[in-house]
């Protein structure tokens, strides 16, 4: 079953105000979603989330995704595992993203390289240069293991 999702109003404070959920989707059909972990608050990713991924999100109560890259809906953690279980959905004010607070199973990991953030570097200016530097090098799974049949 697919939720029907209403136009988002044009009226400000009818769009701020509770009532419907009317997400207010991108010319590409989608939403940004932040996702933190439920228990300590930690960034875990951001995805996007197109009309599907939002009804089976809400009806199962784990989080599905679109992949922008794979063109598809993917119900996340569905090969290592790590299945996201949604703990609390909000919306902005404007409706364009979501937060999901989600508590993780399996190895507690939310990267496909096997951390437990996609967030594990940080980015600095070095003599004129961005630069990346990895902050967190733990990995909770082997990802060639994990993904070598998909």
């Amino acid at each position: 079953m697919s939720i029907p999702f209403p136009s988002a109003p044009a009226d400000k404070e009818a769009l701020e105000n509770a009532g419907l959920f009317s997400p207010k989707f991108d010319a590409h059909g989608l939403v940004t979603a932040v996702v933190t972990d439920a228990r300590d608050g930690e960034l875990l990713m951001v995805a996007h989330m197109n009309a599907e991924a939002l009804s089976l999100t809400l009806e199962t109560g784990i989080a599905h995704y679109y992949s922008r890259s794979r063109d598809k809906i993917w119900k996340k953690g569905e090969t290592s595992g790590n299945l996201q279980t949604v703990k609390e959905f909000r919306t902005d004010c404007d409706q364009d993203a979501v937060w999901l607070k989600v508590s993780v199973a399996g190895h507690d990991a939310t990267c496909h390289t096997g951390r437990r953030s996609c967030f594990y570097r940080t980015v600095e200016l070095s003599n004129g240069d961005a630069v990346t530097k990895i902050t967190d090098d733990t990995r909770h799974f082997d990802p060639a293991t994990t993904y070598s049949n998909t």
